[in-house]
Order: structure tokens, then C-alpha cells, then sequence
């Protein structure tokens, strides 16, 4: 596979900007390797509270520099619309034209939320002060985000999000396709019409996975986490099980009619490289 004109969907890759030369290096061979597959963008996560920002911008601005489109990740909480405000205008100035968009989670022992409370409160800001500069990514959660207290209010918040002028949307990665369609359907009865893309995590330890699962809200199916409990330390295997588990679930994400995939990379190419040689596209 050499390009992206095997695939009639567009795809898209996410970073964490890297805390050591070490990961530095290891990123650029990284994007490198998956710059030739031609991806519709990379994204890049922000911090807690904007921890990240300088090591965002950094990783924003080389990434861009090197022919592919950025879209930096923004998180609103903790913070200011001044500092905000002078954030977009660097992107701006650097010519980033995407961008996404996300509440983002109180840094520890922080009380206040500061200027912005959510999401949308952000993306209207956005628009209100750069008018449709940026294209505007949110997030989405098909299995309900872990702090909304029913699926119904999860969904008006994220209509709340669109209304305010979101472009498209990228989810919460899970494992059940069902979930997705069911939320897109949804979706479709508001009258909710951008792209929801859905977000991809390859498979390639347990432990990681189930610690990242708790963390955000992801189910890992009963039948998935029992196969792989049941590998034990045999990483090889998991990742075998792992490619075979989510390249199906990509196929059956796109036959279904996904607008695209996003993978979460955690910074490796293999896993991603290997589920879109898998796919029959």
C-alpha cells in the first residue's frame, strides 16, 4: 500500500506531543512512515488544563510543515478566553485550518472550570472570533460519555456541540459497531448532519487497553476481554487476535457506511499500517 487512493474513505492519525528526545525522534520516524499513506490529517492531544501546550504547538507547526494538514487538539477548561483567544491567533498565523475542539478534563486539584464550562461554549467562541477559519472536529460518544448521566443528554449536548458550528465529529473508540450505528441513527432523527467519524484504538496489550477503557468510558466487550485475559503475557498473540478483531470491525464500520477512520496511535505506526492493509477497500 502506497497511497490513500486505495481507500474511498478518508483516514486520519492522532499523537501525543512526546515528552523526551527519545520520543521526538521516535514520532518523526513515525509520521514519516505514515505521511506515505497520504492521510486527510494528523491530530495532535492537548494536556489537562493546557499542560501540553508549547509541546502541542511544537508537534502542530512541524507536522504542518511537512505537507500534511495538523488539527491541533484545543481543551477549553482551566482556561481563559484570552488565552484562548491567543492560541487560535498562533494557529492562525501558522496556517493551521483545522482544529479539535473538546471540553477537556480539570487538571488535579483544580476546583473552577474557568471561563469556558463545555464543549460547545468553545466551539462558539471559535466561531465567533475566527469566523469558518477553522474546520472544526468534536468529539462523540457512542457508548455515552462517562459523566453524562443517561444516553439523552449525552446526545443534546452533542447536538448543542454542532449547533454551534462543528464541522465534523471523531468518537470515543470502542469495539461494538452496533453502538455506532445506533448513535449515528440518533443522530439522524435531530437532524444532525456532519461526518461522525469513528475513532479507532488498535489492539496490541490488555493491560494498557483495560487501563484506558476505565479511564474514559470504553466497553470492552465481555467476549473480547475474556479472549484477551486468556492470551496471558503472550503479547504476540494479542496482537494477532487484536489485528484480526479491529481490521473486522473497520470493514464492518465502513460497508456500514463510516465516513472515514481515525486512529488513535499512541505514537506506533505497525498497528495502524497493518488494520488498512487488511481492509478491502
Amino acid at each position: 500500500m502506497q497511497t490513500s487512493a486505495l481507500h474511498s474513505q478518508p483516514f486520519s492519525f492522532e499523537f501525543y506531543p512526546p515528552k523526551t528526545e527519545e520520543g521526538a525522534a521516535n514520532l518523526q520516524i513515525v509520521h514519516a512512515e505514515l505521511a506515505k499513506l497520504n492521510p486527510d490529517f494528523f491530530s495532535v492531544t492537548f494536556g489537562a488544563g493546557g499542560s501540553t501546550r508549547d509541546k502541542t504547538f511544537d508537534t502542530v507547526v512541524g507536522i504542518q510543515a511537512k505537507g500534511i494538514a495538523a488539527a491541533p487538539h484545543l481543551s477549553c477548561v482551566a482556561s481563559t478566553k484570552a488565552n484562548i483567544r491567543a492560541i487560535l491567533k498562533d494557529y492562525q498565523d501558522h496556517g493551521i485550518s483545522k482544529i479539535v475542539a473538546l471540553r477537556g478534563d480539570l487538571p488535579s486539584g483544580m476546583m473552577s472550570a474557568g471561563e469556558f464550562r463545555y464543549a460547545n461554549e468553545l466551539v462558539g467562541f471559535i466561531r465567533e472570533e475566527t469566523g469558518d477559519h477553522f474546520q472544526i472536529h468534536v468529539a462523540a460518544y457512542p457508548e455515552v460519555h462517562p459523566q453524562a448521566p443517561n444516553a439523552s443528554t449525552d446526545l443534546k449536548n452533542f447536538q448543542r456541540k454542532v449547533q454551534a458550528g462543528a464541522n465534523a465529529a471523531v468518537t470515543q473508540y470502542f469495539y461494538n459497531a452496533e453502538s455506532y450505528f445506533y448513535f449515528v441513527d440518533a443522530c439522524e432523527k435531530l437532524s444532525i448532519t456532519i461526518p461522525i467519524v469513528p475513532g479507532i484504538m488498535p489492539i496490541t496489550q490488555y493491560t494498557q487497553l483495560f487501563r484506558f477503557s476505565e479511564m474514559c468510558g470504553a466497553d470492552i466487550p465481555r467476549w473480547l476481554r475474556k479472549r484477551l485475559e486468556g492470551f496471558g503475557d503472550d503479547r504476540e498473540s494479542i496482537q494477532a487476535f487484536g489485528l484480526d478483531v479491529v481490521s473486522r470491525l473497520c470493514q464492518q464500520l465502513l460497508d456500514g457506511g463510516a465516513p472515514g477512520l481515525h486512529f488513535y496511535t499512541m505514537n506506533q505506526s505497525a498497528s495502524s499500517l497493518a488494520i488498512l492493509k487488511n481492509l478491502k477497500q
